[in-house]
C-alpha cells in the first residue's frame, strides 16, 4: 500500500485562500439581501402605509377616498331627442305672368313684412289690356242702356196694342243679351286688372329673404322662374321624434291642455339656445322607426334658432319633489344590481344595495336603500371592499388619521435609520473579523 503523505504548506495556503473567498462572497450576498429588504420597508414607510395588526404592511390599511352626503332635491323627468329647426312657412317666389323684370326692391338677407314689394315686371302691356277691357265694358253698357229705353217704349206700345207681343219679347231678349255681355266684359276687365297686379310681386309672409336668383332685364316665365325664397323666422318650430313607449304620458298631458316646456340645446348638450312649449303631435307613428313626430314652438325673439339647424331637445314631463339624490359617481354596478359604499362612523365602509330612480345631470335619485345625511363614497370606490377602513379628507376623523399616519411614518423612519446603522456596523464587524482571521493564520478552521 502506498503511504499517504501529509499536505504541504503550499496545499494549506491554496485551501485557505479559496475558503476565504467563498466566505467573503457569502457575506456580501447576505448583506445585499438585507439592504434590499431595508430599502423596501423604508419605501413603504415613506409612502405612509402603516403596518396592520397582521404584521404585513398594506393589509387592513386605511384608504383615502372622496365622499358626499345624501341630500334631498328635485329631479326633473325629461325626454331627450334630436330635433330639426323647421320654419312654419318657406315660400319660393315665382311670377304669375310673363314679362321682363324692370325693378328689384329687396336686398339679399333683408327682413321683409307681409305685402312688401319684392320685384316688378313691366306693366305696360297689361295696363293696355286693362284699358281695352274697360273700353269694351263701357261700350256694351251704352248698348244696354239703349236696349232698355227701347224695351220701355215697346212696353207702352204693347199696352196700347200698337206692337205685337213678338216685338216686345225680342226686345226683352236683347236687353238680357246686353246684360250678359256686360257681365263678360266685367270678368275680362277683372282678369286684365289681376294680370296688372301680378306685375308687382310682394312677399306673402313676413320673414328673411334669401339670395336672389334673377337680375333686372331677365324675362320672367309664369310659374317657372324662381326669384327668391322667403323664410318665416318668428315664431319658429322644432320637429323632433320620441319613442312610442313615451307617448302615453305625452299625449295624455296634451289632451289635458298642459303646457310642457321644451328646451333646445346645442350639439354638446351644454348650452341652452332657446326655451319654448310643446305645440302638437303627428297623427300617426312611423312604423319604420317606432317613433312619433312632435312639434315645439319657440318665439325666437332674438333669432336664436335658424332654419334646418340640428338641436338637442329636452322635453320636461314632470318633476319629482324632495327625493333623495346622490352623485352619479357614487353608483356601482354588480351582478345583483346597483350598490354604493356607505361611510360608517367608525371609519369603515359598508356595501349597500340601492334602488335608483330617474337621473338629472350628475345626480341620481334613490328610492330605496339610503337615508338623508348618510355619506357615500364618490371617489376611490374601485379599491374598496365591504368593511374596509377609509380616510375622508376634510373631516375631523380624516385629519386625525392623517396626523397619526404621519407620526407613524416618522417613527418608522427613525427605527429604519437605527436598524440600518446597526446592520451596517454588523457588516463592518463581520468583514473586519473575517479579514483578521484570514491574516492571522494561513490555514482555515476545520
Amino acid at each position: 500500500m502506498t503511504p499517504q503523505l501529509p499536505p504541504s504548506d503550499a496545499d494549506h495556503g491554496a485551501y485557505g485562500e479559496s475558503g476565504f473567498r467563498r466566505r467573503k462572497m457569502l457575506w456580501w450576498i447576505i448583506g445585499g439581501i438585507a439592504l434590499l429588504v431595508l430599502i423596501v420597508i423604508g419605501a413603504r414607510y415613506r409612502a405612509g402605509t402603516p403596518a396592520g395588526p397582521g404584521g404585513r404592511a398594506g393589509i387592513n390599511a386605511a384608504l383615502t377616498v372622496g365622499a358626499a352626503s345624501v341630500s334631498s332635491g328635485d329631479i326633473p323627468i325629461t325626454i331627450n331627442a334630436l330635433g330639426t329647426v323647421t320654419p312654419l312657412a318657406t315660400v319660393t317666389i315665382h311670377p304669375q305672368i310673363n314679362g321682363p323684370l324692370v325693378k328689384i326692391s329687396f336686398t339679399e338677407g333683408q327682413m321683409v313684412k307681409r305685402g312688401d314689394l319684392l320685384v316688378q315686371i313691366d306693366p305696360r302691356p297689361y295696363q293696355a289690356a286693362v284699358d281695352q277691357a274697360d273700353g269694351q265694358l263701357k261700350r256694351d253698357q251704352a248698348s244696354l242702356a239703349n236696349a232698355k229705353v227701347d224695351l220701355d217704349r215697346y212696353k207702352t206700345l204693347l199696352a196700347q196694342n200698337s206692337v205685337s207681343d213678338q216685338v216686345y219679347a225680342t226686345q226683352l231678349a236683347t236687353v238680357a243679351q246686353q246684360e250678359a255681355t256686360i257681365a263678360s266684359d266685367r270678368a275680362t276687365l277683372e282678369a286684365a286688372q289681376l294680370n296688372l297686379d301680378y306685375c308687382r310681386i310682394t312677399s306673402p309672409v313676413a320673414g328673411l329673404v334669401g339670395l336672389r336668383q334673377v337680375d333686372v332685364g331677365n324675362l320672367m316665365q309664369a310659374n317657372a322662374t324662381a326669384i327668391a325664397v322667403v323664410t318665416q323666422l318668428q315664431p319658429m318650430s322644432v320637429l323632433f321624434t320620441v319613442p312610442e313607449d313615451s307617448l302615453s304620458n305625452i299625449l295624455q298631458r296634451l289632451r289635458d291642455g298642459q303646457k310642457l316646456p321644451v328646451d333646445a340645446y346645442d350639439r354638446s348638450l351644454t348650452n341652452k339656445i332657446a326655451s319654448g312649449m310643446l305645440s302638437n303631435a303627428d297623427n300617426q307613428i312611423d312604423t319604420t322607426t317606432g317613433t312619433l313626430k312632435l312639434r315645439a314652438m319657440f318665439d325666437n325673439s332674438k333669432f336664436e334658432l335658424f332654419p334646418n339647424q340640428f338641436v338637442n331637445v329636452r322635453l320636461l314631463l314632470d318633476t319629482l319633489q324632495n327625493v333623495m339624490v346622490v352623485p352619479g359617481a357614487a353608483m356601482q354596478q354588480g351582478s345583483s344590481g346597483s350598490y354604493v359604499y356607505v361611510v360608517n362612523a367608525d371609519g369603515t365602509v359598508s356595501m349597500r344595495a340601492v334602488t335608483t330612480g330617474p337621473s338629472s345631470g350628475d345626480l341620481v335619485s334613490i328610492s330605496k336603500g339610503l337615508k338623508s345625511g348618510e355619506r357615500v363614497v364618490v371617489d376611490g370606490a374601485d379599491q374598496l371592499r365591504d368593511g374596509a377602513h377609509v380616510v375622508v379628507p376634510g373631516t375631523a376623523a380624516g385629519a386625525g388619521a392623517a396626523a397619526a399616519a404621519g407620526s407613524g411614518s416618522s417613527g418608522a423612519g427613525q427605527h429604519l435609520h437605527r436598524r440600518g446603522a446597526s446592520s451596517a456596523g454588523g457588516d463592518a464587524a463581520g468583514s473586519s473579523s473575517g479579514s483578521g482571521a484570514g491574516s492571522a493564520g494561513g490555514t482555515p478552521p476545520p
